[in-house]
């Protein structure tokens, strides 16, 4: 993979890696800034993050275009564990995932992301969205929540006393309406976030706002909260395997998908098995020096391919301006003030709805689509991220099951106008052609019987199954029992146009022996040709 990235690698690529790693530590810095506060955690843990993650994920990725760093739907996940069990589970539960997203890597898991239906992935990122905005409600008005779901700190909104703080209110909102009024042309020089920060923290270096800011930055990438192996309790690791089951399928689920819509944008496919084991490693090696759970994040890899990204060495490159970052601007962060960072996450998440894909479900009316919207997006917000994506996925079968439970079946008459012009003009005036389309399984077993009821009034029946996909035992059994009781009434079956698969079923489950082989036939053309030549010889 690295061969074929780098061949023919020279100072002028370099040169459009270097603008693009630049390009994205601008836009990088004032999210990992805001997603290591609003994840529990501190902006410096949030910063350690995306200069490693885009350092060791980004080096080891399946492509050459993936930035990986903290996220907002991953800080959604960290809020209640941060709340539960402090930094030090968090720690834990990186480690755990990373090993987990190892394992699916190494296992090939990756291919199960395809399986998810886009409504339940837009929902779930909807959702995010929401959480990531009302935990943003205390540093934008200095109200104070408790509560380990968003639900909980709502309400307690209304069950305790709260004070406004008018500064952070004007200062968050300044800083919404900045960014959505920010000119798109002006992007590419300074992104609207960045912009929003460097003005607003100036503004509190001369004024001193009384709001809370972010505080004293390490210069250093070792942070003093951070993992080692004397502080892990071996016994108490089965309390973070849920949790740590959420982050590493949250982490499949937000890298692949990036790996997929950044990978047409570029033309290049992702490694589904070399991007799970990188964020894997990643993911074990980040607690160790303090940093949260990270993942490919699509905002920041779509401006790298913008920016005129070339090889990896976007990633790594955006993880030294950051570093740098760190050490030079230090001490100018630690005054940013955290109603200016809640203002960037709102915008944020507001900018991370699917708006197109959410406007294609509800005005083209997919019913079943907007049901799968709307249901996970409701349980991101009430329940475990996890639980939400299995509730969507498990609604969306029920959903496929009841709209592929009905079997199709049109019975026709042989059309004489156009058996004529065959060699052999017989009329088949008793024969009809049943046309079957669905599958047959338990769920339509009981319904093909009523639905060819009628077909016992002629004397040749010929079933055309090339509309079946596939048959159960209960749907052959039907079928089976069908055909004996045609049998029994002097009505002569004939099969046209079974599938590989339904015919291996038909032979397992002996009805070729019971209808007989010769009465099996690619076409039903080919049916009732072979029935007029019998009659002829008859």
């Amino acid at each position: 993979m690295l061969k074929n990235e780098f061949k023919s690698y020279n100072a002028g690529a370099f040169s459009k890696d270097l603008l693009a790693g630049i390009t994205v530590a601008a836009v990088a810095l004032p999210l990992a800034l805001a997603f290591g506060v609003s994840s529990g955690a501190t902006a410096a843990a949030g910063l350690v993050t995306a200069i490693l993650a885009g350092l060791i994920i980004g080096g080891l990725s399946g492509a050459s275009y993936q930035i990986s760093g903290p996220t907002g739907a991953m800080s959604a996940i960290l809020i209640s564990l941060v709340a539960k069990h402090g930094l030090q589970g968090v720690f834990i539960a990186c480690l755990i995932s990373g090993i987990i997203l190892i394992l699916a890597g190494i296992l090939k898991f990756g291919n199960l992301v395809s399986f998810i239906p886009m409504p339940v992935i837009t929902g779930f990122t909807s959702g995010i969205a929401i959480i990531i905005a009302l935990g943003q409600i205390d540093n934008i008005t200095g109200f104070k929540s408790h509560g380990e779901t968003a639900i909980d700190k709502i309400s307690s909104y209304f069950t305790s006393a709260q004070s406004l703080n008018t500064t952070a209110l004007i200062i968050g909102l300044a800083v919404i309406l900045f960014m959505f009024a920010y000119p798109k042309k002006l992007t590419k020089y300074c992104p609207s976030s960045l912009a929003a920060i460097i003005i607003v923290t100036a503004a509190n270096m001369i004024f001193d706002f009384d709001v809370k800011s972010v505080g004293d930055i390490p210069q250093s990438i070792f942070l003093a909260d951070r993992l080692s192996f004397s502080s892990i309790n071996f016994s108490e690791l089965q309390n973070f395997i849920t949790t740590a089951i959420s982050i590493a399928a949250l982490g499949m689920i937000e890298s692949l998908l990036c790996g997929a819509s950044a990978g047409r944008m570029k033309n290049e496919k992702l490694n589904t098995g070399t991007e799970l084991i990188a964020q894997g490693i990643g993911n074990i090696v980040l607690p160790f020096f303090g940093g949260v759970p990270a993942t490919a994040a699509i905002a920041r890899t779509s401006v790298a391919i913008k920016a005129g990204c070339k090889t990896r060495l976007t990633s790594i490159i955006h993880s030294g301006v950051l570093l740098l970052s760190m050490f030079a601007l230090a001490p100018i962060m630690s005054k940013i003030p955290l109603p200016a960072l809640a203002g960037v996450l709102i915008v944020t998440a507001w900018r991370m709805n699917e708006w197109e894909a959410i406007r294609n479900i509800f005005n083209k009316k997919f019913v079943s689509a907007i049901l799968q919207f709307t249901i996970t997006m409701i349980a991101t917000v009430v329940f475990d991220l996890t639980i939400a994506i299995m509730i969507g996925i498990v609604f969306s079968v029920i959903i496929f099951i009841i709209n592929i439970s009905d079997v199709q079946v049109s019975i026709a008459d042989v059309d004489k106008e156009k058996l004529c012009g065959r060699k052999y003009c017989v009329h088949h005036e008793h024969t009809s052609v049943a046309y079957i389309v669905g599958p047959l399984y338990f769920g339509t077993a009981n319904k093909l019987g009523d639905k060819l009821a009628s077909a016992s009034q002629k004397d040749i029946l010929i079933l055309s199954l090339r509309g079946v996909p596939f048959a159960d035992l209960s749907g052959v059994q039907a079928l089976e029992e069908l055909c004996k009781k045609l049998k029994a009434e002097n009505t002569e079956v004939y099969f046209a146009g079974v599938q590989p698969k339904v015919m291996e079923m038909f032979r397992r489950c002996n009805i070729v022996d019971e209808v007989g082989e010769q009465n099996f036939f690619w076409s039903a053309d080919k049916a009732l040709t072979y029935i007029t030549e019998q009659n002829i010889a008859a």
